[in-house]
């Protein structure tokens, strides 16, 4: 069944759609029109979703209704939106265009991209040999089905180590192989999550994590992070006691967008405060073997974990591949047990090749890791000096470690400077990805996985483009527009 957005809801994602000088050299329709599709394209509206009938967007968005009839012409015309008399209007992916890794939609010709909107890496040399052992190892394991809902107990062994040599005890027995930590967060979501249950996030925040709890009909409630400071304690532990959610879903490691880093004290009192209140911490850990400049690192929240309240996820993607779709649970033994059963019914297991690939690369972690830390230091390094000097106004706090730096505009220009960045061959994620309803329109999420030449390449694009948006045209006749 198609879902239906309202015409309020469409109204709080469109934002400042025609707020901006530069714009004003098209007619509203005109910005109206290129503002849905920006959301369509960086995933704020999905394939298939009903919009509201024109009368309806145009009170909501108080312009005349001709206005709203253009802009859905248009968006017909382009391909992003399919019309049936009675029946309404409902997007749909335009011809010759693609879904991306990153759940966007982009034209299939577009390989000459400066992508920012995917914040991972290219594989590491090390991969090759790794498969090429794993492939070796792969005849141990087909005298079966192939079937491990917990995962290989060699791979199993290796993540509970990486646990354990961080200070957190950990079994096998408590390792769920998970294929990716996108799946992982998804099979806690469906153990822990019901429909309506209340739900604590971060502002701003990972999106597949919020399309996660959608999906799940959760009812989601935020406390904001600040840009430069990140989590305020007080804030958090306030909206923990306040809201009483069933789970609270946290990335106290290099935040994902922010880069920031929860302090040991915070999250010894966050996990004291989840078991007062009677909520499930789920921690993702995507990013915590890339610290940068030596930082040092806390113990894992789960440390502080007395009453089985902390569920861990975390994976191959950041640190290694994100090919290599690999991610896993860290729970009580009897927590994955539950996951596991749960599992059989939506893919059986992880497949066992891949598994073995991770092992290998576990194995030489040693190396990899050092390799892949020195490398994102230089490239963060390079967008930061490229930033202050190209784009002085914007804020921009260094991350400590991550992938990812979190950038405050000079205005709130975020989704239109990224239909802007479109047209010059650099593809960004604009802030109100990572937020509720349209807010973030000041933000903007850089990573730095791209090599150092191509991420100073995007942000003189990018600068380009910025100071493009403000130009006001110099006053003329505009050609009349027929609207039938």
């Amino acid at each position: 069944m198609t879902s239906l957005v309202r015409g309020s809801q469409l109204a709080r994602l469109l934002g400042h759609w025609h707020a901006l000088p530069g714009r004003r050299r098209n007619p509203d329709y005109a910005a109206l029109a290129g503002a849905v599709r920006g959301l369509l394209s960086d995933g704020r509206l999905p394939l298939g979703i009903r919009l509201p009938a024109e009368r309806e967007l145009a009170e909501a968005l108080k312009v005349s209704r001709t206005t709203v009839t253009a802009a859905y012409r248009e968006l017909r015309e382009s391909g992003h939106l399919t019309s049936r008399r009675g029946a309404g209007s409902w997007t749909t992916l335009p011809g010759g265009h693609r879904v991306a890794s990153t759940g966007l939609w982009t034209p299939l010709n577009d390989l000459g991209m400066i992508d920012l909107g995917c914040a991972a890496l290219a594989a590491p040399a090390e991969l090759i040999p790794a498969a090429r052992a794993a492939a070796d190892e792969l005849p141990r394991y087909l005298g079966d089905a192939g079937y491990h809902p917990t995962g290989l107990v060699e791979l199993r062994e290796a993540v509970a180590r990486g646990f354990t040599d961080r200070g957190l005890p950990t079994s096998p027995d408590q390792i769920m192989v998970t294929s990716g930590t996108q799946q992982a967060l998804d099979l806690v979501l469906r153990l822990t999550v019901q429909a309506g249950n209340g739900v604590l996030m971060e502002s701003p925040t990972y999106p597949n994590a919020l399309a996660a709890l959608s999906a799940r009909r959760a009812r989601i409630t935020t406390h904001g992070l600040d840009p430069a400071a990140g989590w305020d304690g007080e804030l958090l532990l306030g909206a923990l006691r306040q809201t009483t959610p069933r789970l609270a879903y946290v990335i106290p490691e290099f935040h994902n967008p922010t880069g920031h880093l929860m302090p040991a004290d915070l999250r010894e009192r966050m996990v004291a405060t989840a078991h007062s209140t009677g909520t499930d911490l789920v921690v993702d850990e995507s990013f915590v073997d890339l610290p940068l400049d030596g930082v040092e690192m806390p113990p894992p929240v789960a440390m502080f974990d007395r009453h089985s309240r902390v569920i861990t996820i975390g994976g191959m993607s950041k640190p290694y591949w994100g090919g290599l779709r690999i991610g896993w649970v860290r729970a009580s033994a009897p927590t994955v047990q539950r996951l596991a059963a749960l599992r059989v019914g939506v893919d059986m297991s992880s497949p066992v090749l891949d598994q073995l690939v991770a092992a290998q690369l576990l194995d030489r972690a040693d190396t990899i890791v050092p390799a892949r830390q020195a490398q994102l230091a230089t490239q963060r390094d390079a967008l930061l000096t490229a930033l202050s000097e190209h784009l002085p106004e914007w804020r921009v706090h260094p991350p400590q470690g991550g992938v990812t730096l979190w950038a405050e505009l000079d205005g709130p220009i975020s989704s239109a400077l990224a239909r802007a960045a479109e047209e010059v061959g650099v593809r960004l994620a604009p802030g109100p990805r990572f937020g509720l309803d349209g807010t973030l329109e000041r933000f903007l999420r850089l990573p730095y996985t791209l090599p150092a030449e191509d991420l100073v390449d995007a942000v003189k694009r990018i600068a380009t483009v910025r100071y493009d948006l403000d130009r006001t045209p110099a006053p003329g006749w505009r050609k009349p527009v027929v609207i039938a």
